[in-house]
């Protein structure tokens, strides 16, 4: 075994990749945050803070950056610096991303517990924010919508890593279910 996927194996880390990196990234490194365009900060922090429950960490407006002035708002989760960043610098008014172009397909925020996934969606469906997809991934389970600027967001939790689906040599087998959202909010009650 490599050395990162020997560290990666002894954190509980059990996938074995199907086709391991000849030069390894180092085994801790993780996503920080995603800063995302908006077209108005004040409704993406109605969305973010008023229905998923992020924490305001900072904002401001009229702050120069990339060659113009816009607002910006840092979001975060239990006091990180920030998870989520936004900014209008080159966005303010524009209209979401169309379907055919490359870019971010989505961002994925993962709840530590099942319960917490399923306040989410009950947090939804109290605003009426429509859910595209709901799927058990094997792994995970998922459900995906798109926040007021069309960005899409999955919202997931993950299952313990000993129940995740894998095949005789340890590499993840996929899986692609649905997953019935009713039940989700019944077991997580």
């Amino acid at each position: 075994m490599a050395p990162a996927h020997s560290a990666a194996h002894a954190r509980g880390m059990t996938v074995v990749p199907r086709s391991p990196a000849p030069r390894p990234i180092d085994p801790g490194v993780r996503i920080g945050h995603v800063h995302l365009r908006t077209a108005d900060i004040d409704r993406v922090r109605d969305f973010y803070v008023g229905v998923l429950g992020f924490d305001v960490v900072f904002e401001a407006r009229d702050v120069p950056g990339w060659g113009t002035t816009g607002d910006i708002l840092f979001l975060s989760a239990g006091g990180y610096h920030h998870h989520l960043g936004f900014n209008t610098w080159k966005s303010r008014g524009g209209a979401p991303q169309p379907d055919g172009v490359t870019g971010l397909h989505h961002v994925a925020l993962n709840y530590p517990t099942k319960a917490g996934l399923a306040d989410a969606v009950r947090r939804l469906r109290e605003a009426g924010v429509p859910v595209r997809q709901a799927s058990d991934h094997g792994t995970h389970l998922a459900v995906y919508l798109s926040d007021p600027d069309g960005n899409d967001l999955e919202l997931a939790w993950d299952r313990p890593a000993d129940e995740w689906p894998r095949d005789e040599a340890g590499h993840l087998a996929g899986l692609f279910g649905d997953l019935d959202l009713d039940e989700l909010l019944a077991e997580a009650a």
